[in-house]
């Protein structure tokens, strides 16, 4: 797959995800309503903080899988008939 086929299924990830962002928890719904403005801001920071470090380790785990995916490709084999 070539960098814009990527750029492309990245972006159609994103786009299409954007009807979930709008799905809320009742409780925390209702929590955040009857709290105040740095409640609020608390909350949406500890939203961050528990979404950044899994989202980078996963990354990293997969740009390291792609790294080194290289290694573990066979040899080409002669046709030649001699398996043994």
């Amino acid at each position: 797959m070539n960098k814009r086929g990527v750029v492309a299924l990245a972006f159609a990830i994103i786009v299409l995800a954007l009807p979930a962002f709008s799905q809320s928890c009742s409780l925390c719904y209702t929590q955040a309503a009857s709290s105040g403005a740095r409640m609020i801001q608390a909350l949406k920071s500890g939203i961050l903080i528990l979404v950044i470090p899994p989202t980078f380790m996963t990354i990293g785990f997969i740009r390291l899988a792609y790294r080194k995916s290289s290694q573990f490709k066979y040899p080409e084999q002669d046709d030649s008939g001699n398996d043994w």
